[in-house]
């Protein structure tokens, strides 16, 4: 472990004090319940930080990364790794409030996903006209600026409740061929759930953004904190609204077949530090952690 001095300006350690006393406050019993660590390309990583007498501070890849004190003193770092992440040794930056760093290494497993074909009808949903491309850009940098959203409190909890109760018709990781092309890998899951069903807010949280997308049809992101963003696609229709904060098992819309699909189901994906993950690791829980 590699640990150096540092002093931040004033600026600097006001806004360090601000984002620590959010997450002071946020932790409590229900943070001890971690989620299983599987540090492999659209898994996660639960690294011990080690002691500290006051919340620490943690970046991954240069972002901020969900911290939890699992005991009194004792912080670990959740961090979600992206499908592209390439296995080998990882650092996660740390710092306190004094100003003091610390480097903590984790590695990252090897990790081969299936492959998956699927024929589309409609052609233009695998090779879009010039016009479709302009909208899908727009399109590609809003997804983008809502499952990179942070904010600075901690969720009530990590272990998520399932948005509908369905069969799983896809999993995550799949790399997909769409007519016979090569697309990218699947970064959610896939549920089997009938047109019209109900479709709930797994966790609190506040709504980021909501909109009628070309391949994702009618989307929902809801913020549940430091970093944790949920996105819910394919939906029939909305029921909520950007900036509306949302209970447990809230209501947000409903199954449906909009954008790119072959039927009606719910593509649920998960955020972390803007890195797509299997959501299963949060609805299935059990407390382990990666020793640096």
């Amino acid at each position: 472990m590699q640990q150096t001095l540092l002093n931040p300006p004033l600026p600097a350690r006001l806004a360090y004090w601000a984002a620590a006393t959010v997450l002071l406050l946020a932790s409590h019993a229900d943070a001890l319940e971690l989620p299983p660590a599987r540090p492999v390309p659209g898994g996660l990583a639960v690294v011990e930080l080690g002691h500290w007498a006051e919340p620490p501070v943690a970046r991954f890849g240069g972002r901020p990364v969900m911290v939890l004190e699992n005991r009194p003193g004792h912080y670990v770092a959740v961090v979600g790794l992206a499908l592209s992440t390439r296995p080998g040794r990882k650092e996660i930056r740390v710092q306190g409030p004094d100003g003091m760093a610390r480097t903590v290494e984790f590695k990252v497993r090897p990790h081969e996903y299936e492959s998956q074909h699927i024929t589309l009808k409609n052609k233009r949903m695998v090779n879009p006209k010039k016009r479709d491309l302009e909208r899908i850009g727009r399109e590609q940098a809003r997804i983008r600026k809502a499952l990179a959203h942070w904010s600075p409190a901690a969720p009530p909890r990590l272990r998520l409740d399932p948005p509908v109760q369905a069969p799983v018709s896809s999993r995550f990781g799949l790399r997909r061929f769409f007519n016979g092309q090569a697309r990218k890998p699947h970064s959610g899951l896939d549920l089997a759930a009938a047109e019209g069903t109900p479709v709930r807010a797994p966790l609190e949280g506040r709504v980021v953004d909501t909109g009628a997308f070309f391949f994702n049809g009618n989307t929902v992101f809801i913020d549940h904190g430091q970093g944790l963003i949920t996105m819910y696609c394919h939906l029939s229709r909305i029921d909520v609204k950007p900036g509306q904060w949302l209970e447990r098992g809230q209501v947000i819309g409903a199954v449906g077949h909009t954008g790119r699909v072959t039927a009606a189901h719910l593509h649920w994906s998960v955020s972390l530090n803007d890195a797509r993950i299997d959501p299963a690791l949060l609805t299935r829980m059990q407390a382990e952690t990666t020793a640096p």
